[in-house]
């Protein structure tokens, strides 16, 4: 049996409109050769949503958006076309949330804990989650008044803070800057002569090691030296120290007395003291006295004669 050219042409595009349809159906998600269950929802706005965005719970995909319709109360319903294998409590939650940073929408069902199942058809609980922006809109605002507010400090600051301040201010970080580097230098100094004295340094801890170590080898004979010097204080604290300076006492009466003695012109001292005619007397020898020596250093010959022929008498 021949076919005809026009026959094979006609089934060639029937089959090509066929596969088209079902290309374009699988390319908007819709799988013409599975059976699914429909499930709509009402929202007030979709933004973002297209048809064949995917259905997830929990990040798993087990559905797609079959087709957004505005309603003349200006609601858009939304249909959802889910796998017949997974069952969904009658109050589910179908919420639109954002997958990305870049905005991408997607239906979320949130679970609900009910025994009883949402049949096909049925209308499923609608939520809208805020998208990024929306989220960050009250941070932003408190953001712009944080700075709105630091600026006014600042502002306030800088009225505030007159040339003068800046210019001690300036010379205080540059003093600290000065005090710093003059720390460095002193500490590199000090390496330095810590590096040339080492050997030095050395031997004095050898030496202060060798004097611990004698202190302890003799630790015996310095208790016996303390011993000792505790044994002569004790005696010293056992002396007669009331006898003595009761005596010392008694000479000091006895000194006082002869001093008080004296002062009363009584005894020889006393009277050589307080006598002033004596005193006078003695003061006219030593003048008298004093003559005379003068008078024999000039004329000596008035009391000493010395002859070597013998005496003669002169007027």
């Amino acid at each position: 049996m021949k076919i005809a050219n026009e026959t094979k042409v006609g089934i060639l595009a029937t089959v090509a409109i066929a596969v088209l349809f079902i290309g374009y159906s699988f390319l908007k998600g819709n799988d013409v050769f599975s059976s699914e269950n429909i499930f709509y929802a009402t929202y007030d706005r979709v933004d973002g949503l297209t048809e064949s965005k995917p259905v997830l719970v929990n990040g798993y995909q087990i559905g797609r958006v079959q087709s957004l319709q505005l309603q003349q109360n200006g609601q858009i319903l939304t249909a959802f076309k889910i796998n017949k294998d997974y069952a969904i409590p009658k109050n589910t939650l179908a919420r639109i949330s954002s997958t990305d940073l870049l905005g991408s929408k997607a239906i979320v069902f949130e679970l609900g804990n009910s025994q009883t199942y949402a049949k096909s058809g049925d209308t499923l609980n609608a939520g809208i989650q805020k998208n990024i922006m929306e989220q960050v809109e009250p941070i932003q605002k408190k953001a712009e008044a944080l700075v709105a507010v630091l600026d006014s400090v600042l502002t306030s600051v800088n009225n505030t803070i007159d040339k003068s301040f800046q210019h001690d201010f300036k010379r205080s970080i540059e003093s600290i800057a000065n005090t710093l580097n003059n720390f460095e230098k002193i500490t590199g100094k000090l390496d330095g002569i810590v590096g040339t004295q080492r050997t030095r340094l050395s031997n004095i801890l050898v030496n202060v090691e060798s004097i611990t170590g004698n202190l302890k080898d003799n630790n015996e004979k310095i208790s016996l030296v303390l011993g000792n010097m505790s044994q002569f204080s004790d005696h010293l604290a056992k002396a007669n120290f009331v006898q003595t300076l009761d005596n010392a006492n008694g000479a000091i009466a006895d000194l006082q007395a002869v001093v008080e003695s004296i002062h009363q012109g009584n005894g020889s001292i006393g009277k050589l003291l307080n006598d002033d005619q004596l005193y006078n007397n003695l003061n006219n020898a030593s003048k008298n006295l004093d003559s005379l020596m003068l008078d024999l250093r000039e004329r000596p010959g008035r009391y000493v004669h010395f002859s070597i022929f013998g005496h003669k008498n002169k007027d």
